[in-house]
Formats: structure tokens, sequence, C-alpha cells
């Protein structure tokens, strides 16, 4: 079998009820506007750092980046426990100068946020107990051997594009099926020291919020996560992004309002030609009714797709939906566990004989 392309597409809906899980800078909750309307809105940043952080109870230590400026206390760690001796931060510095990079002091670290794997420091710190002059060397240890979430989320290195890392998977901004309006919480607090004869709250505010319905979309490249990770650490990975896709939630606001929920509706396809983001079924936005938001919107999920199939891309290789709604598609009614086991199988399948430049 020569797999050419292959994409996991995850479409889902979640109703979240009052929340404010991802404030704009004059702290009300983002918003767009889609089809005319005002919609609900969760930045990818904001759903991919909640990911991120479900990725440390998913995968091992090892597996993961760290995305920070003081990247120099990152390899200093690495070099002290190979060489207890030696002044690890002075040899850490000159390492990452060795790499390309411009390190302002010990403790500001790089000008601007770096995403490093704990591969890459080890590799590093190495070199630099070596004693290794060759700046090539210490180019290719920053280059190669990327975190699970480098390869899945990509990685920006303005200063030098060299080391850049396409990003793996792409998530969409979550964006509301219908239409909202945004309403404020009048709040007071007492002061629990105050005399009981005091009028008035010890402290008083608002808090903007808004509920909604929401699609949230997200795919990833099998194909270049292989290229970046290999062929067995591949479905392994592709699951974890899936679950943690399916049951992270942002966590602005999280104890106000208690938001956290699951999604409604979940309809994953493996895909052979190229990923298809399906929210152009709420284009025309999703009217109030008696049913609420969600039944309707997973009707309009499962007509859209059935028309985007019949008339551009055809039919997914496999397909599975949770939840109710979906099951006009053509696609394997499910739980997520058990959806989770049949995603891993069909990648672990397809990329078993498959050779990755």
């Amino acid at each position: 079998m020569n797999q050419k392309r292959l994409y996991i597409d995850i479409h889902v809906l979640q109703t979240v009820p009052p929340n404010c899980i991802n404030r704009d800078d004059t702290g009300s909750p983002k918003t767009a506007v889609y089809g005319g309307v005002t919609r609900a809105r969760v930045s990818s940043q904001a759903w991919k750092r909640a990911m991120r952080l479900m990725f440390r109870t998913l995968l091992s230590e090892e597996q993961l980046g760290t995305r920070t400026k003081k990247i120099v206390a990152l390899v200093a760690g690495e070099i002290s426990a190979l060489a207890p001796e030696q002044d690890a931060s002075a040899m850490a510095m000159k390492a990452l100068a060795n790499a390309g990079l411009n390190i302002k002091s010990e403790d500001k670290g790089t000008e601007a946020l770096f995403f490093m794997s704990k591969a890459q420091a080890a590799a590093l710190a190495r070199l630099a107990v070596e004693g290794c002059e060759d700046k090539k060397e210490y180019k290719k240890a920053l280059k190669d051997m990327p975190s699970v979430d480098m390869a899945l989320f990509g990685r920006m290195v303005a200063s030098d594009p060299s080391l850049n890392y396409d990003a793996a998977a792409q998530v969409a901004h979550s964006i509301s099926t219908h239409a909202v309006q945004n309403e404020y919480d009048y709040f007071t607090a007492v002061d629990d020291c105050a005399p009981e004869d005091s009028a008035g709250a010890g402290h008083l505010g608002t808090v903007e919020f808004n509920s909604s319905t929401l699609y949230r979309y997200a795919t990833v490249n099998v194909m270049e996560l292989a290229g970046h990770l290999g062929l067995e650490q591949t479905p392994a990975v592709v699951r974890a992004f899936a679950q943690a896709f399916l049951c992270s939630m942002p966590t602005g606001r999280q104890n106000t309002f208690a938001n956290r929920t699951l999604p409604d509706a979940v309809y994953l396809t493996v895909r052979e030609d190229q990923p298809v983001n399906l929210c152009g079924a709420f284009e025309k936005a999703v009217p109030p009714s008696a049913d609420g938001f969600a039944a309707p919107s997973a009707g309009r999920l499962a007509a859209y797709a059935e028309q985007i199939y019949a008339n551009y891309t055809g039919e997914p290789a496999e397909a599975f939906v949770i939840g109710k709604g979906l099951e006009g598609l053509s696609a394997v009614p499910t739980t997520m566990n058990d959806l989770l086991d049949a995603l891993e199988h069909a990648v672990c399948c397809r990329l078993g004989a498959v050779e990755v430049d």
C-alpha cells in the first residue's frame, strides 16, 4: 500500500452553559460575525493550550515540549545531570548561541517564546559537555527530535526560519451555530468582618458572559505527523490528539461558571483526499426553537456533509459518530473509548506498509 494522503477530521457539536472561557482585551467573551450575525467564539489558541495541558495526563514527559523564553535553564538542567562540576548556565548559553539563537541573558533568555523538546535540550547538553565546536551539530540538535506537541502545533522561529516546524494539526476557531448576545452578571461580595448593622457590600462588579452550542473542528495531517515522529509513534499520538480535543476545555472563568461540558455529538472521519471543514452548515444561523440548538445543529451538520460529499469529495474512507442526530451519515455509531480504539487501529493499518521520507 502506498499511502500518500491521510487526514483525520474531527467535527464536534458542544453546548456550553453561561461562560467566559476565552475573553478579549476588554474582558468580554470573544465573538465573531459569521453569516451576518454575531457568534460566540473560542480561539484556536485557547483550545490548543487546553489540549497541551491535557497531553500531560495522556503522554509521557519525554514526549512533550516546553514553550518558554527561559530556555537557558532547560539546557543547563540537562548539563548539570551530565556534568555536575561544570558551570551549567555558561555552557548552556554558549550551546544555544552555537545553535544560532540570540540569548539576551541567563534570566531573560530569548526575545520571544521558544518551543523546545526535552530531547533537543538533552542533545545540546551532550554536545556542550563533549566540547563540540561544530555549530552545524548544535543547529541539527535543535532541529531534530521534536516533541509531540511541537510536531502537532508547529514551531515558528522568526530569527531563524530553518528551525521552523510546519504544524501537522490544525484547530479551527470554535463558533456558535446560532446568533448570541453577550449578557452581564452583576455581583456583590459581603465583607465577613463588617458590623451586622452595616449597609452595602464589600465589593461589587460585573462579569460578561454568553452561552452557546459550538461547532468545533480540527484536522490532523497524519503523513506530515509521521514524517516528524516516525511510523511507530504516530497512531498513539493521533489517538491522544483526538481524546484531548474531545475532552479538554479552556479554563477562563472556570471557577465562576463551572462550565465544563463534553460534546453533544462527534463526527470523526478518516480521509484520503483532503481535510474538509463543515462550518458552512451554519453559515445561516440556527434559529431558536423548542428543541434548543444542539439537535437542529446536528441535523444541519449531517445534511451539509451529505451535500459536500455528493457534489465534491465523495464519502470518507471511514467515519464514526457519537451521540444523536447524525444517524443519517454513513458512519459507525460508537462511544468515545471505542472510537479512540478504532481511530488508532485505522491509522496503524494505513501506516503499516508506508515508508515516510
